[in-house]
């Protein structure tokens, strides 16, 4: 494929070459800048200054062309509207065809800036990405934020492309109009539901909608539950259109993130008080809750693997493993035994499916409806964190049937098994596997390589941030960033062991993954002992422990806005990252007994800081840990 500098200049119009993004400049002043700083010779900052104001010019030089072309665009509509004006009075059919073309003909210019448009936005979300890699800086979170959102943006106008979209509607509103000579064709604004059916218009539209995807993804980079890789292109790019989608599938898979968080946090408050009853000790029920978590890290691997040849069947293991879970769990009071209740929690972590969830969306969800599905699963996440410890808060109560036990302890077990198996029947009536899942399926290929087949565009493009090569590999496109000193094929070859998957991991992406386990250890220890600790303390009871623990898993979805919305567009991700970890350490501290006198309020604060603040840690690398996952994705 040929690379985006070269199809650049192949597909420019010559009139306007002079206004097009100067690519190639652009790329080799990046070349320099890093070689400059490798050497000394040049400070970051001012780097960072030099390149800002060299993009500056380079989107002012845009935008300032682009409003002189929709000028004349509008003048030439205008001087066709009287026109227009006057045929109406003589109804002479000839000319009105004749007036129609013309309109068409300001159609096809209006194409050809809107080319121009897609273009030049193509280069600078290019040019950003160039620089963020090279740098291992997120300046494109800086740029973008900085100048979107600025009084007097120039980025506006390829963001949201306000006045071609004014020059559309009139062409739009005076072809319809032309329909009927006589005028009386109902207007578009009256009835926009009215399709109008002309080649020309269908030709803008779509040009329209397939430049509003490419330009609005801009605004998404940096932001959390980034399942939407940020080169994601539209159009044919995309692996799903609106027809193939199931909305019912989504919503199941949804379901299960919602049911697995709600399983994994309904114990929490009950766990110390069934430890004691099987004749362990309280603290035991950190080993109990971790448990699953512990499970998890091996159903990651094959869950992942499997979502490359099925949806529908990952999901139905998830769901068998964990009823399997849950059954054990809530019988091992009976029997007596600490051996079948942590078997039981370990079931149940290796029925954990997210991967298979994540994944679904980024690749069986239209790029249109992506986002929200992407809220939707962070969302379920939330809801099931804090519903779980809720619902533990509200199963108070002892009684036996057939000899079987139900309280406090072994209720959450008994309620989650009778929520998975409603899920199953739910998923077995109503899921649909993907349609590009059943054609691979039903082609037979070799094994060697059919797992590379399977590997689409979007994985592709999660899992290159991941490798490191002597220059660069090649982009979603084919663009070989014109650093040919290596063979490009090098670049793409997946890991074949652990070893070598963790060899093709960044200093900087080891550093995150070390602490995104310390974190994962703070919040687990918090939570884990949670109820032992109140307990010793505070005399709390286990409903008090249960609405303590809601409360904190409700604060996940705002934080997440938060964050996502206002603090990463004010602060750079590497400020972000630092004072939370400086927040998450104060608020252990906090949780020390460092007088003979324990609080209340100083045990909830701390927890509360912990907790947020390790939950903002975590959104800044959860789409990490969906590169990673892909990345192994890669690998089989």
């Amino acid at each position: 494929m040929v690379n985006f500098g070269k199809r650049l200049m192949a597909d420019q119009l010559e009139e306007w070459k002079e206004y097009y993004i100067n690519y190639k400049m652009m790329k080799k002043k990046v070349k320099q800048y890093v070689q400059q700083t490798q050497n000394g010779g040049r400070d970051r900052e001012q780097v960072l200054k030099e390149f800002a104001r060299m993009l500056d010019d380079q989107i002012e030089k845009i935008v300032l062309f682009l409003l002189q072309q929709q000028g004349h665009l509008a003048s030439r509509i205008e001087k066709l509207g009287e026109q227009r004006a006057l045929l109406m009075e003589q109804s002479d059919p000839s000319q009105i065809s004749e007036l129609r073309e013309a309109y068409r003909e300001v159609g096809i210019d209006l194409m050809k800036l809107l080319r121009f448009v897609d273009m030049n936005a193509t280069g600078i979300r290019k040019i950003l990405k160039k620089f963020d890699k090279r740098f291992g800086y997120k300046f494109t979170d800086y740029y973008v934020s900085t100048r979107a959102n600025h009084p007097c943006s120039q980025l506006q106008q390829i963001f949201k492309q306000v006045g071609i979209v004014a020059v559309v509607g009139a062409l739009s509103r005076n072809l319809a109009f032309l329909q009927d000579h006589q005028g009386n064709f109902p207007s578009i604004y009256d009835h926009p539901s009215i399709t109008l059916k002309d080649p020309i218009i269908e030709q803008i539209n779509h040009s329209v909608q397939k430049l509003t995807h490419a330009t609005n993804l801009l605004q998404f980079i940096g932001q959390h539950a980034l399942i939407i890789p940020e080169d994601m292109q539209s159009g044919s790019d995309d692996l799903v259109d609106d027809q193939s989608y199931h909305f019912m599938s989504l919503l199941l898979n949804l379901a299960n993130t919602f049911l697995y968080m709600v399983n994994t946090y309904i114990i929490v408050p009950t766990a110390d008080d069934y430890s004691v009853s099987l004749g362990a000790a309280a603290t035991v029920c950190g080993v109990i809750i971790g448990s699953m978590a512990v499970a998890q890290v091996f159903s990651s691997v094959y869950f992942s693997a499997w979502s490359n040849r099925s949806y529908f069947r990952p999901l139905v293991f998830s769901s068998i493993m964990l009823f399997l879970g849950n059954l054990l769990y809530a019988l091992a009071y009976d029997v007596n035994s600490l051996a079948v209740l942590i078997v039981g929690r370990l079931l149940c972590g290796l029925g954990s499916a997210r991967a298979v969830n994540r994944r679904y969306i980024s690749d069986c969800v239209p790029l249109k409806t992506r986002l929200q599905a992407s809220a939707g699963f962070v969302s379920a996440s939330a809801l099931g964190m804090a519903c779980g410890p809720a619902l533990a808060g509200l199963l108070q109560t002892n009684f036996k049937i057939y000899g079987l036990t139900f309280d406090q302890n072994t209720l959450p077990g008994w309620i989650m098994c009778l929520a998975w198996i409603t899920y199953l029947f739910w998923l077995w009536i109503s899921f649909k596997e993907p349609d590009h899942i059943v054609r691979e399926n039903s082609v037979s290929t070799p094994s060697s390589d059919s797992g590379h087949r399977r590997n689409s565009s979007l994985e592709d493009g999660l899992a290159q941030p991941f490798l490191i090569d002597a220059k660069e590999r090649l982009d979603e496109n084919g663009e070989d960033n014109d650093d040919n000193e290596e063979d490009p094929e090098d670049s793409h070859k997946p890991a074949t062991s652990l070893a070598a998957a963790y060899r093709l991991l960044t200093p900087s992406v080891k550093v995150q993954l070390l602490i995104y386990f310390m974190l994962k250890f703070a919040m687990e220890i918090l939570l884990s002992e949670s109820s032992v600790v109140t307990t010793f303390y505070f005399n709390w009871s286990t409903s008090t422990v249960a609405m303590f623990l809601a409360v904190l898993g409700l604060t996940v979805l705002p934080v997440n806005v938060i964050v996502g919305s206002y603090i990463t567009n004010l602060f750079q991700d590497r400020q972000i990252l630092v004072a939370s970890e400086i927040m998450v350490l104060i608020g252990i501290s906090m949780s020390f007994r460092f007088t003979s006198h324990y609080s209340v309020p100083q045990y909830v604060s701390s927890a509360l800081i912990t907790f947020v603040f390790a939950e903002v840690l975590e959104g800044k690398r959860d789409s990490k840990q969906e590169c990673a996952e892909s990345q192994h994705q890669h690998g089989h």
